[in-house]
């Protein structure tokens, strides 16, 4: 997976939530799009961006929904 094309995903979806109100539940809903419409495998690798890189180009919102729900995304999510 290409790392730079998940992150301009990732950030497109956060662009369309970030617009609500509440901003704690735009994080969840975030997770939440990422955990339901995204193959493990996409998850996995934007996970491991992460790691490597410490979320470089995620936009903030984002980034602050993939940590908080790590868990929900992670390897065991998939299967």
């Amino acid at each position: 997976m290409n790392p730079s094309k998940l992150v301009r995903m990732a950030n497109q979806i956060g662009d369309f939530f970030e617009s609500m109100p509440d901003r704690t539940q735009a994080k969840t809903d975030i997770a939440s799009h990422l955990k339901r419409f995204w193959d493990p495998r996409m998850r996995r690798a934007l996970l491991q961006h992460i790691d490597s890189h410490g979320g470089e180009d995620l936009k903030e919102i984002v980034l602050e929904a993939i940590l908080a729900n790590r868990a929900m995304l992670g390897d065991s999510a998939g299967r």
